[in-house]
Order: structure tokens, then sequence, then C-alpha cells
């Protein structure tokens, strides 16, 4: 155990939070917002508020439950060992989902150095695929050598998205973002509930910001108050640089846009300066799927270990890498790539964001709401117990809101890929059943 002396502070916490949660969620946002209008800024209000209190619940959470599994093991304290692997499940088809949707970020930055790509749909899949592949072999040579990768791609997003949230502000024009306030005039409601789903994308990965409290000083104190500044940092990065780029591009263009942050530095400055962060952005991207490609696999391993998942995931080489169920995976990732091509990279990523949020709020909620039995089985006092039981519930209600938002299609196909999840586990559970008559 790390001494006092050795231990983090409060801010050395709140960065590494802020750069966990800042990866390659942002980069296609612009685009696909601005087909709402600037109206969607709304949406990253609510979406802010909703974010810090699933923060701070999952820093109690992690405080307090030292059980391997993370969200898994948060939501078997209320539900049982059935929901151990629906969350385990549920996240790892979340994060399968998400590798495509992040790869098909990285084709769209891509194509100004590879105007091929955009050629057609199956260029554009050609290039999807490719990056797939390439960033999966990559984490063939283990934990190491991604880690090293992911720590350093991350500013590739988080330089050009802060930037242009503190000098964007210099060649925006209030005519311009007037304009594009609500292009087809929605209702509010409507406006706002369109856009949650995308901005609560750009949040997934706070699950983790309770994770490491063992090194942290006073982690009752820092934990909660780390993830809470994170979050809002976060949040005002995020509102500040949409409502930029909204002031800076005009919203037909933004809208249809591949690579809208290259896009609003090429109208800032010039095409050579907007290709480099476009260049930033692919580099941030490809770190970035290596990292949830990996965390991934660390998933399914785990819940190999525990016998929850077939063993073949919780095989390992020499280096540490769990290469079988990196390839089970890798073509789970290429046939969702197949089922979603579409001729517009922003429709093919909204569908799969959308797809992904309801996914992984299933995790979310059944986890969230494990959190009053962790308190009460730790004997915490009144107070904080009441308050982590507020903060808790506004969480799932809104994470059940982020539910509602992904629209109808996406809550179809996420209800029957999580159903699918049950029929697996009564394999499981049928097998467990067998084992325990035989002992």
């Amino acid at each position: 155990m790390a001494s006092e002396a050795n231990k983090m502070g409060l801010m050395g916490l709140t960065t590494i939070v802020t750069v966990n949660m800042m990866g390659s969620g942002i980069i296609m946002l612009p685009a696909s917002l601005a087909q709402t209008g600037a109206i969607s800024l709304l949406s990253w209000l609510v979406t802010a508020i909703g974010a810090m209190c699933i923060a701070y619940a999952f820093a109690k959470c992690g405080m307090y439950c030292n059980k391997d599994g993370g969200m898994s093991a948060y939501s078997a304290e209320a539900h049982g060992r059935s929901s151990f692997f629906i969350a385990s499940y549920t996240y790892y088809v979340c994060l399968v989902i998400s590798a495509v949707a992040i790869a098909v970020s990285c084709t769209g930055y891509l194509e100004p150095f590879i105007p091929w790509l955009k050629q057609s749909p199956i260029n554009t899949f050609i290039g999807v695929v490719a990056i797939l592949i390439l960033t999966m072999v990559a984490n063939f040579k283990g934990p190491r050598i991604t880690g090293q990768i992911s720590a350093f791609t991350v500013w590739g997003v988080i330089i050009p998205v802060v930037g242009l949230s503190i000098i964007g502000w210099f060649w925006f024009d209030p005519k311009v973002f007037a304009s594009a306030w609500n292009p087809h005039n929605m209702g509010t409601m409507d406006a706002v509930s369109s856009g949650i789903a995308l901005t609560l994308w750009a949040f997934l990965g706070i699950e983790s910001a309770g994770a490491n409290s063992g090194t942290v000083k006073d982690p009752q104190k820092n934990v909660p108050l780390a993830c809470m500044l994170a979050t809002s940092f976060t949040a005002v990065v995020y509102i500040a640089s949409t409502a930029v780029i909204q002031g800076i591009v005009p919203n037909a263009a933004l809208a249809t846009a591949d690579a809208p942050f290259g896009l609003v530095y090429t109208y800032m400055f010039n095409k050579e300066v907007g290709l480099i962060i476009t260049a930033l952005a692919v580099i941030a991207c490809i770190g970035s799927l290596l990292g949830w490609q990996f965390t991934n696999a660390q998933v399914s391993r785990a819940a190999a270990d525990i016998k929850l998942f077939p063993k073949i995931f919780g095989e390992v080489t020499k280096d540490n890498a769990p290469i079988k169920g990196m390839l089970i995976m890798l073509a789970l990732e290429l046939a969702l790539a197949v089922m979603t091509i579409s001729p517009s990279l922003v429709k093919q990523f909204n569908v799969l964001v959308n797809l992904a949020v309801f996914i992984n709020m299933v995790p979310y909620i059944l986890s969230l709401t494990g959190l009053e039995v962790i308190l009460r089985n730790n004997k915490v006092g009144s107070k904080e117990y009441k308050t982590g039981a507020v903060i808790g519930s506004l969480a799932v209600i809104y994470s059940i809101y982020g539910v509602y938002a992904c629209g109808a299609q996406a809550v179809f196909y996420g209800a029957i890929l999580t159903l699918l999840g049950y029929l697996f586990y009564g394999f499981i559970a049928a097998r467990e059943a067998n084992a325990s008559l035989k002992a």
C-alpha cells in the first residue's frame, strides 16, 4: 500500500479523471449536434448535471466496494450474481459498438489525407475495417505498450478541443450562431432530447472515476470532489467548444462535416492548420480505440476468470494479452461495421452512438442502484447515506432519460441484445447448478 506521502492529492486525481473522460468521444459531436442546431447546447447543460450525479455515485461505489469487477461488482451488491453477468455482458457489447463508432470517427478525419475513403460507402467501410484490425493487432503486445500509447495520444483531442474553447471566441460571430440556433424549428424539449444520447456519449468512461481510491489522500473527501471537479471542467470545455464552433462554421456546412474540428480550425486560420488538427484527431482516435479495445478485453477476461464468460476469453499469451478473446471481439466489431454501412459517416456514427448509449445504460442503472446497499453495508453516517441515496437516485433517473433519448430504434435493438444476454446466462446458471449437484 502506498505511504501517505506518496499518495495522490486532489489536483492530481482531478487531472487523471479529466484526461480519462476526454477521449475521442467529442470529435464528431459538433457535426451530429448541428443537425439539431445550436439549441442542442441545452442538451449539454442537462447532461452535465446528470453526469455529475453519475460521477459522484460511482465515486462512492468505488470507495466502498473493493471487489473486482467495477460496475458488475456494484450491481451484484443489490441484484445478485446474474446482474454481475448482465452488467459485464452489456458493457462488453457497448464497448464493441463504441469501438466501431470511434473507427468511424477516425475514418472521417482521415478523408482529407486519403480522399479515396470518401468515394463510396464500401471504401469507407474498408477504412473502418483497416483501423479496427490495426488497433486490435497493436494490442497483442499487452497492456504496457497500450498504456504508453494511449497516455500520449489522448492529448491529440484534448489540446484542440480545450484550445478551441479558449481562443475560438476571437472568431465567434453572433449572427452565425443565431442563424444556427434552431434551423428546423423544433420544440425545446424535442431538441433537448435529440441531443441527450449524443452528449451522454461524450461522458462515457466516467464509471472508472473512483477506481483508484486506495492511492489517494483522504479518499472520502477527495475522490467525490475530484470526480465532480473533473466532470464540471469537462462539461465546461464541451459546452464552450460546441458553442464557439456553432458561431464560426455555418450550420449547413457543420452538419455535413466529416472532420468538424479540422473544419473549424480551417475557418479560423487556414487549410494547413486545419489539416494539422485533423491529423491530431486521427492520432487521438487511434489511441482511444487502442485503450477501449484493451479495456474490453480485460472486462471479458475478468468475467471468464470467474466462469461467467467462456474460458477462451481468459486465455493469455506470454505478453499477458488475451488474444483469442480479442479476435472474437474483432469479429463482432467487423460484423457490426457491415450492418451499419451508410453513405453518410455522420449518420453511421449517430446510429452507433444511440445504440452504444442505450446498451451502456443497462450496467449504469444496475450498478447505480447498488449504491444504497453498498453504503448500508459499510455503515456510513446518516448524512453521507442520505446524500448518496439522493444523488444516486438522480443519476438513475437521468440514465433512464438517456435510454428514452436514444430513440425507438436503439431501444428496440438494444433490448434484443440485452435479452440475448439472459439466454447466455441461462446456460451458465445451468452449468453451475449441475456442478453443485455433483459436488
